[in-house]
């Protein structure tokens, strides 16, 4: 089975290279983003208000403490939830900006990067199914949550997807082993926010 989406520019069908592609040709790219991608003053107010809220939740992810658990994984998940949305409303409406700033970075730093957002859009499909936060995140006794860890997963089960949709779940779990297991949760929404505010700032540059 092939995964086949329409081309948001001309309406064509296609089959995705990428997860999130959108257009059938770098033409219809280009042509939507003329028509669509200005800077109206209620998109950047938008995109500002935000990167403001997820900065918001990650500030109290770094204050809470690790009394209770349930509290813990209540505000690392919605900076997941805050997060992925950010990155995805930016790769959507700002592509040409965000490349150019991924691709700015140095080879290891832009992998480091792409494999961060890859494992934090594992971490949101899982808990959006059938995964308790505890199974990805172990707390630590004494400390804030911002020092909790993600833990080690086992593969996923991804007969139910397509062959396409196997290949990027199977992609955002090896980006979660590479990346986020093992790792601090706070090194990891600092990573994020950091290049996500440089990308909206090239964005709110050129508006």
């Amino acid at each position: 089975m092939t995964d086949v989406r329409n081309c948001d520019q001309c309406g064509a069908p296609f089959s995705p290279r990428r997860e999130h592609a959108r257009f059938c040709s770098a033409r219809c790219r280009a042509r939507w983003n003329r028509r669509h991608v200005g800077g109206a003053p209620a998109d950047t107010s938008a995109l500002d208000w935000s990167i403001t809220a997820m900065g918001e939740t990650i500030a109290r992810l770094g204050r809470a403490g690790g009394q209770d658990p349930a509290d813990g994984f209540a505000v690392i998940s919605e900076a997941v939830w805050r997060v992925t949305i950010v990155d995805a409303a930016l790769m959507r409406y700002h592509p040409e900006t965000y490349t150019r700033v991924l691709a700015s970075e140095d080879p290891g730093q832009r992998r480091i990067i792409e494999e961060t957002f890859g494992g934090l859009r594992f971490v949101r499909n899982r808990m959006g199914y059938d995964t308790h936060p505890a199974d990805l995140i172990q707390p630590l006794a004494g400390g804030g949550v911002a020092g909790w860890t993600w833990m080690p997963a086992p593969e996923p089960a991804l007969g139910a997807l397509t062959p396409r949709g196997r290949a990027w779940e199977l992609e955002r779990y090896q980006a979660y082993q590479a990346q986020l297991a093992s790792q601090a949760v706070g090194e990891t929404f600092t990573r994020a926010a950091a290049f996500l505010g440089i990308a909206t700032d090239g964005i709110l540059c050129h508006t």
